[in-house]
């Protein structure tokens, strides 16, 4: 465990480096959970990266930090905009999701972030060198849904249908499988953005254009949750730019 804790502390301290989490902020009586909300603007992400990055730094026992700040560290993972930053991003994500699923292994939270980084962390290296991460991320997943499948809406099981759907059929995709877990997650939560442009996407590949169709607009009308705000913009959006391109086929 020891060589763990420097590997971990010794990423932070890359990122740190980077400029992609502050310096130890002087604010320290600042909620992170607020700033969290406000990650559309960047500085507030690295702020509250950095109070859980320290918190964990301070005490490695500390479970809520380590699951928040491999939260964090995914959101910043995909936006930030250099490549090497983004990916010291979600290393750390990795690390401190592994952390926290370490400290309370019957608890949701640090599989499914571990996963989450992980799986951004496989794409941005390409399927050739991504594909060595598939078995842990499945592992992960699959860990979750046997402690609380509806964690976070069904979470786990709209990850596992991404899975199924990016990796290739040679190593374990299968789009009926990701239909099926795309589906039972709506189960949980039938206004996910996210459900549903990824159901699209499967659809699609599926040759069932005017089912696909018929999902995209469903994401464009289902109402903001008011905790995954930012997420739903994004996926409004992109479900607008699909749209566009399916009609005119």
């Amino acid at each position: 465990m020891a060589v763990f804790y420097i590997l971990l502390f010794a990423a932070s301290a890359v990122a740190i480096a980077q400029g992609l989490v502050a310096p130890k902020p002087s604010a320290e009586a600042e909620d992170p959970d607020v700033l969290y909300r406000g990650r559309t603007d960047l500085a507030k992400a690295r702020h509250a990266a950095a109070i859980w990055d320290a918190r964990v730094i301070a005490n490695r026992n500390d479970f809520e930090s380590a699951w928040k700040l491999a939260r964090v560290m995914y959101w910043l993972g995909n936006r930030e905009a250099d490549e090497k930053t983004r990916r010291a991003a979600l290393e750390i994500g990795v690390a401190t999701g592994k952390l926290a699923s370490t400290l309370q292994p019957a608890r949701p939270e640090g599989h499914f972030w571990t996963a989450a980084n992980m799986g951004t962390l496989a794409e941005s290296y390409g399927l050739r060198q991504g594909l060595k991460y598939r078995g842990a991320i499945k592992e992960s997943l699959e860990r979750v849904l046997a402690i609380d499948p509806a964690f976070q809406d069904g979470s786990a099981d709209r990850a596992l249908g991404r899975w199924y759907f990016k990796v290739p059929g040679l190593f374990g995709g299968d789009t009926r499988k990701s239909e099926a877990h795309l589906r039972k997650s709506l189960t949980y939560f039938p206004d996910s953005t996210v459900s549903r442009f990824f159901l699209a996407e499967t659809l699609f590949e599926l040759d069932r254009d005017a089912e696909a169709i018929a999902e995209l607009e469903k994401v464009i009308a289902a109402p903001n949750h008011p905790d995954w705000e930012p997420e739903d913009r994004r996926y409004k959006e992109e479900a607008a730019a699909r749209l566009k391109t399916a009609r005119r086929r």
